[in-house]
């Protein structure tokens, strides 16, 4: 027999009590060939290519919750930094991308699209000044498009020139949405060291270093986690590790089996599956539970960061799968 009892039992558990689900598929489109001498040019390429590539993804999301009971919660896309894209062009106010984008992730019916961003951890081009400055007008007239802004790194620094900018510039998108609880600063990220190919928003964005085209996947599993812990209150540190490695595992083998088959009949690679452990809107899931689940008396006394890093590094929560398998 393929499954026994136990585990069938343990994985309908984790649908329907501990609120696992795949968080989101993320579909990153490089948009570098789409850059062209004016704005319109490199919007109407962006738009064909993001219809032709993108088209299927909502489709194919829902057709694999139907087959595999498993609920796909947001379907997005990523693109590549549009300060980057736009560059060539040297228009002033980069909005008109945003909204482009906005209205192109309404036709493919996705929830959000991720990308008008900009790298500047070492230092800001004149295209990045531009998108930055637009951001404001750019996320406060748009609804699914989200921003990001990556101005430090480990091996850069800080870019506090940036860091300065940014204030003004949250302070800013905060007043243009204040009667919509500042809903333009909930799509913005500002990042330290960026990962190019995350699935998760506001942060997400297609990296200069990535593919032509990718499917990334994020799962959530945070009351997963807590349930798994628990029944080993009392237990020493070496068997808490070890049930949280082993409970991560059988998560995103679930989100593995998942994107494997979306980038299949998409047509692209898979990229990386991450497994969040950011809240969601249901009591109880969230990381802070499982800090008290380990022991805490709340989350963010005494112990806070040495709990949240037996999560992270008991064998990874984020794995990345070699595409030659």
């Amino acid at each position: 027999m393929l499954f026994t009892a136990h585990e069938i039992k343990e994985t309908v558990d984790m649908f329907l009590r501990h609120k696992l689900d795949i968080r989101a598929i993320t579909l990153g489109v490089s948009l570098l060939d789409c850059a062209a001498a004016t704005g319109e040019a490199t919007r109407e390429r962006i738009r064909e290519k993001l219809l032709r590539v993108a088209g299927p993804l909502v489709t194919v999301g829902e057709a694999i919750e139907t087959e595999y009971g498993v609920p796909i919660i947001n379907k997005r896309v990523s693109v590549t930094p549009i300060a980057l894209v736009a560059a060539s062009a040297r228009e002033r106010d980069m909005s008109p991308y945003a909204r482009l984008l906005d209205g192109v992730a309404t036709e493919l019916g996705v929830d959000f699209v991720g990308g008008f961003s900009a790298l500047v951890q070492k230092g800001c081009a004149e295209a990045d000044r531009r998108l930055i400055e637009s951001i404001p007008e750019a996320l406060s007239t748009t609804e699914r498009v989200c921003g990001s802004i990556n101005l430090a790194s480990t091996k850069c620094g800080i870019n506090m020139d940036a860091v300065r900018q940014m204030g003004a510039i949250i302070k800013e998108a905060a007043r243009r949405t204040a009667s919509r609880d500042g809903i333009a600063c909930a799509k913005l990220v500002v990042f330290c060291n960026a990962p190019e190919d995350n699935p998760f928003m506001a942060g997400a964005f297609h990296g200069p270093g990535e593919a032509e085209s990718a499917l990334n996947v994020g799962v959530s599993g945070p009351g997963v986690v807590k349930a798994a812990l628990e029944s080993l209150r009392g237990a020493g540190f070496d068997e808490v590790a070890e049930a949280i490695k082993k409970t991560a595992f059988k998560i995103t083998r679930m989100g593995q089996l998942v994107g494997s088959e979306a980038a299949r009949r998409l047509g692209v690679p898979f990229g990386i599956l991450d497994l969040s452990l950011a809240p969601t809107p249901a009591v109880g899931d969230s990381v802070a539970r499982i800090l008290e689940e380990l022991g805490l008396s709340t989350a963010g006394a005494h112990g806070s960061t040495a709990a949240l890093a037996l999560q992270f590094l008991s064998d990874g929560f984020r794995e990345r799968f070699d595409r030659r398998r």
